[in-house]
């Protein structure tokens, strides 16, 4: 392993507390693989901002707060942005801005309940929460076709659920190897690209298909400025551009679409500077199998979580979770959820991104990551920060996304690269993803199930998380 010296001071003006040679090494956390230094004669405790109590300066915990928003921003909003399509909202009306400005507000509200906590809730680490895209296949099925409350409904039920698993989560954490969560993770990133490349070329819906302008080189000109920017900056750069580099290239596509006359500014001067958020916008109305396809992906988006916190405490403070921080963790992603659905917003989960962020900086501080999602808070109030992103042309989100969901199932790959390649575990794969993606691609297949049970059978996710985790406990392991 390389080895490095380093200096590390405890605050501005403080003597180094480590001066000695350390190792290098890599630990896979969650879907990353992150580095961290590992010491010789001096413990991470020793390190002021190893410890989840302490405080930077503010000096650097605002723009150390900044680069966690400016990590995750993108893969926020765009979730609501695609439901809002698929249940039939006006690109860049005000029903989308405000399920925009949810999705800001309520991730800096479960951020806070991670972060501050409140009695058992909270793991008190620095994980950000954000938007779901695990969601994303069940939850515009749903709003596509029963609507966004019952879409919003499920959403409250799972997010209760999830909340209640926080007391159990332990026990479950077998169901839930890397075999089975690397293939749903695979079958989310699969079931998204079409959707990334269908905005690249003009939009998903069918008047949009059908345009003479989709597909066009106007179109896919801005979606590959986005592509090529976002990896120049991931790439060529460090730091705080590296960490944004999504968000840089949504902002250059932004720009490229602006000087094409694409982008109309109507919907900004229009949009209010402060609006307070609505209880049950969309109304109550109950569906069963709804709430079943929801809460399955609760379960997945439960454990992921657990991975999360594992992943923050080894790669910030070099030791295991707790058994109240795993479930502190659990409590409010399940309530954030739950909070989120009140008033609109989509899902919530920890950001493995942001763990890798952790990582890197070397600070642990829960505080950061409060400031983090009090900035989020703040643009969640301000309508026309909602209406700025929903001006958006689609194949500048579509060059975005394409990235994004490509990453999914990258990270899905990734996963499973842990996993023996036994004949058993090959067969679970490959009899998962054949019928979740298959039941996708020929959704006449199943035309006959009732409703929402179609709905959950085409979604991908749903049938190949539940068709992983039986055949894996069913399944005699390989001698």
């Amino acid at each position: 392993m390389d080895k490095l010296p380093i200096s590390r001071s405890t605050g501005p003006g403080a003597r180094p507390v480590v001066q000695s040679m350390t190792r290098k090494i890599k630990i896979r956390v969650n879907n990353w693989q992150v580095p961290i230094l590992t010491m010789k004669g001096k413990e991470m405790s020793d390190i002021k901002y190893g410890d989840p109590n302490a405080t930077p300066p503010m000096g650097q915990a605002i723009p150390l707060g900044l680069q966690h928003v400016l990590a995750m921003f993108a893969s926020n909003v765009t979730p609501s942005i695609i439901v809002a399509g698929a249940a039939g909202l006006a690109f860049g009306g005000a029903e989308q801005v405000y399920l925009i400005q949810m999705a800001m507000l309520f991730a800096g509200v479960a951020t806070l309940f991670q972060t501050v906590g409140i009695g058992p809730i909270g793991a008190r680490l620095p994980i950000m929460q954000g938007t779901s895209f695990a969601f994303v296949g069940v939850l515009a099925g749903v709003a596509a076709t029963q609507g966004l409350s019952v879409a919003l409904t499920a959403c409250l039920i799972a997010g209760l659920i999830h909340f209640a698993l926080g007391s159990v989560i332990q026990k479950l954490r077998f169901m839930f190897p890397p075999l089975v969560t690397g293939l749903v993770i695979l079958a989310i990133g699969l079931y998204l690209i079409p959707v990334a490349i269908k905005y690249a070329a003009g939009g998903a819906a069918y008047f949009q298909m059908a345009a003479e302008s989709f597909g066009s080189l106007k179109h896919w000109t801005v979606a590959l400025t986005v592509v090529i920017v976002s990896l120049a900056c991931k790439f060529l750069t460090k730091g705080l551009i590296s960490n944004a580099a999504v968000l840089i290239g949504l902002i250059a596509g932004y720009l490229v679409a602006v000087l094409a006359g694409m982008v109309g500014f109507s919907g900004v001067a229009k949009a209010a500077w402060f609006q307070v958020p609505t209880v049950m916008p969309y109304g109550f109305e109950f569906s069963m199998g709804a709430v079943i396809g929801v809460t399955l992906v609760s379960v997945v988006s439960a454990i992921e979580t657990v991975g999360d916190a594992s992943a923050t405490t080894k790669a910030g403070a070099g030791r295991d979770a707790t058994d109240d921080e795993i479930s502190g963790a659990t409590y409010a992603d399940g309530l954030g959820t739950a909070v989120a659905a009140v008033f609109g917003g989509l899902p919530n989960t920890s950001f493995s991104q942001n763990v890798g962020i952790v990582g890197m900086t070397g600070i642990m501080s829960r505080h950061v990551v409060t400031i983090a999602g009090t900035i989020l808070i703040i643009c969640g109030l301000i309508p026309k920060i909602g209406a700025v992103i929903s001006s958006m042309p689609l194949p500048v989100l579509g060059g975005g996304v394409i990235v994004m969901f490509g990453m999914v199932a990258a990270a899905g790959m990734n996963m499973l690269t842990e996993v023996k390649m036994s004949r058993r575990n090959m067969i679970i794969i490959s009899v998962s993803l054949a019928v979740g993606l298959g039941l996708n691609l020929v959704p006449s297949a199943v035309q006959y199930l009732p409703g929402i049970w179609k709905t959950l059978a085409t979604s991908a996710v749903a049938p190949t998380a539940l068709l992983a985790v039986v055949l894996n406990l069913m399944l005699p392991q390989d001698d």
